[in-house]
């Protein structure tokens, strides 16, 4: 089974460390490479344009960013005719309805509200896994790059 690549781009050391961990008892093989802002995220995502990262599979994005916010993130993202196909997941603690109304004018595929413990974190990534691992096609060229690392991104394989 080919491991999917996921790019996390979220501030928060424990919200990391909290994904992190539910990504741990996936059935699906994941790498995920950790961006600590917007510009980060962006970095990584324009050196995969480019074929010097790897594309991710799929992106989980917090709003609530430095250095540049996650719905500037989200609308590069979707503005850029290679990028726009990675399916974005915003996954924020905001759960405003202009935040809700805005992620999915940007075209996000879907929004999330961060869980509070580990276990709905759990089930959350459970749900997450379901759909966009097993259910849902990602295209192959998604996975076609070599394994790379973009600077300031971490990296995890699980």
């Amino acid at each position: 089974m080919k491991s999917l690549r996921i790019l996390l781009v979220e501030d928060s050391p424990s919200d990391v460390r909290l994904i992190r961990e539910a990504l741990k008892e996936t059935a699906v093989p994941v790498q995920i490479s950790v961006a600590r802002d917007g510009v980060e995220a962006m970095d990584y995502l324009h050196q995969a344009e480019v074929g010097l990262a790897n594309r991710p599979d799929l992106v989980l994005l917090d709003l609530n960013l430095p250095r540049k916010n996650g719905r500037e993130v989200l609308s590069e993202v979707k503005a850029s005719p290679i990028l726009k196909q990675i399916p974005v997941l915003v996954m924020t603690s905001s759960r405003a309805d202009e935040d809700i109304f805005q992620a999915y004018a940007l075209n996000a595929n879907c929004y999330i509200t961060k869980p509070a413990d580990l276990q709905e974190y759990v089930h959350v990534v459970r749900a997450i896994e379901d759909f966009w691992f097993l259910t849902a096609t990602l295209p192959d060229s998604f996975r076609a790059s070599q394994m790379m690392r973009a600077p300031g991104v971490r990296q995890f394989a699980y």
